[in-house]
């Protein structure tokens, strides 16, 4: 077994710390499925979302937020335990059922059973270390972290789930998960009164401008719109029990979506995502956005870092705000897919504030992998439909395209939605080359597991 292994088995735990009653609560609002294009506070100015604007009064936007993996499963693996799903054996969609019924269909396809990555079960997760230092932790509601989570995580992780429940003047870290806007959202919410006007929306160059699309558009806006009223509710809520001021508030989304090619894809559309933070009244903002290079990863230790506490050696993230908060800040950010559902599918990639290059393993398949829940949607109908008529622009065709190059590279400045592909451009050859080895190293230094056959995998894994 190779010496990452080792050391995950042998992780050592914290020790627990004095309790501080002075210790910040810690609210996480989260966006299912939600691209950071689609907010005002980064541009979009297509709907109002009053409550969350509300955050930034003493609040900063965080314009390079990361999700590691483009899909909701190996993303929050990554967020509770603060590891690579990649180097912990999480990067599989659906590796782990959870209490879901069996996919029987799924399990013939891959030729063995779901599992859940012992490696991934002994890290103590950052929710845990909170608990064991006095604070109340509260999961409203998922738990889709593709491996079998330890119950020491949550005090409670349910649809009731509060902080009202803890023991007076004592600390809390709660969660909320809002599936208003999730993928699914766009056809069970199809029928809906929308809230903006198709007609006025801007179609991004990756989809074709009709009125199936802008329907789509629509609908994913008007969700937001009810999100926001959600999330109003449960802003008034603290402010009712004068706890807003001493709460740091997370906003952010899983990972993009909730359309094709965003959700599932490795481009910005899928992997970057919104973070706003609302900061305590005691601690004054003076700049309101930030351009550092984040990455999911870097939650647990921050959050552990912002309560005061010790961030364990294990954790391959770097807490950006509290008392840990590291100095150095990336030059280069790091992503990765593998399986999503039943298409295996192996992808890697790394970027910096300019440049973006991605390394596709299995060119037998296009990137618009036939995932059979998303064909529910009417957009991903029409896409296939137009893509079989041969009626999709040169750009938007990219997506389907059998076999895809094993490499891509993308100025991302002037290339936002990276269609582009200068590979094959001299003129980048220093650069390509400095990206290949980026990528080469991180890989090499997290022990990245992709590169070993998922049914050999489940079984070390699960030995």
């Amino acid at each position: 077994m190779r010496k990452l292994l080792i050391i995950f088995f042998v992780f050592v735990t914290l020790s627990c710390g004095d309790e501080n009653n002075n210790k910040p609560n810690i609210l996480w609002l989260v966006a299912e499925d939600q691209s950071q294009y689609f907010f005002p506070f980064y541009g979009d100015n297509s709907v109002k979302l009053s409550n969350i604007s509300e955050l930034l009064k003493n609040g900063i936007v965080y314009h390079d937020m990361n999700s590691i993996y483009p899909v909701c499963a190996p993303a929050r693996s990554a967020i509770i335990t603060g590891m690579y799903p990649n180097s912990i054996g999480t990067g599989n969609m659906r590796a782990y059922n959870g209490n879901r019924k069996v996919r029987p269909e799924t399990e013939s396809l891959l030729g063995f059973p779901h599992y859940s990555s012992k490696l991934a079960e002994k890290i103590k997760p950052f929710t845990q270390i909170l608990r064991e230092n006095g604070y109340y932790c509260t999961n409203n509601s998922k738990r889709d972290y593709n491996f079998i989570l330890r119950e020491e995580a949550w005090d409670e992780s349910s649809r009731e789930a509060s902080w009202e429940k803890r023991k007076k003047n004592q600390p809390f870290f709660s969660v909320y998960n809002f599936g208003v806007t999730h993928e699914s959202s766009i056809w069970r919410r199809d029928k809906e009164q929308l809230k903006v006007d198709p007609n006025k929306l801007v179609v991004p160059p990756i989809f074709p401008d009709d009125s199936i699309t802008r329907h789509a558009l629509a609908v994913n806006y008007s969700n937001l719109v009810e999100m926001d009223r959600q999330m109003g509710e449960i802003i008034n809520k603290l402010k009712q029990q004068d706890l807003y001021d001493n709460t740091y508030i997370f906003f952010y989304s899983d990972h993009g979506g909730p359309f094709p090619r965003y959700k599932r894809a490795i481009y910005e559309t899928g992997t970057k995502v919104p973070l706003v933070i609302k900061f305590p009244k005691s601690i004054k903002v003076k700049e309101k956005r930030n351009y550092d290079m984040l990455n999911f990863v870097d939650f647990a230790p921050t959050i552990l870092s912002i309560a005061g506490l010790q961030v364990p050696e294990i954790y391959q993230g770097k807490a950006f705000l509290g008392l840990k908060k590291v100095k150095n800040k990336r030059k280069y950010v790091f992503t990765a897919s593998d399986r999503f559902d039943e298409h295996p599918d192996r992808i890697r990639a790394v970027k910096n504030k300019k440049f973006k290059y991605i390394r596709n393993y299995n060119t037998d398949k296009p990137h618009a992998l036939d995932v059979a829940y998303r064909t529910q949607m009417a957009l991903m109908k029409n896409l296939n439909l137009l893509n079989e008529l041969n009626l999709l622009s040169d750009k938007q065709k990219l997506w389907f395209q059998v076999p895809k190059k094993p490499e891509e590279f993308y100025d991302l400045e002037s290339d936002p939605f990276e269609l582009n592909n200068l590979i094959g451009d001299k003129n980048f050859s220093e650069e390509i080359n400095d990206f290949r080895t980026q990528l080469d190293n991180w890989m090499d230094q997290i022990n990245d597991l992709g590169n070993i056959p998922e049914k050999e995998l489940a079984q070390m894994l699960t030995k």
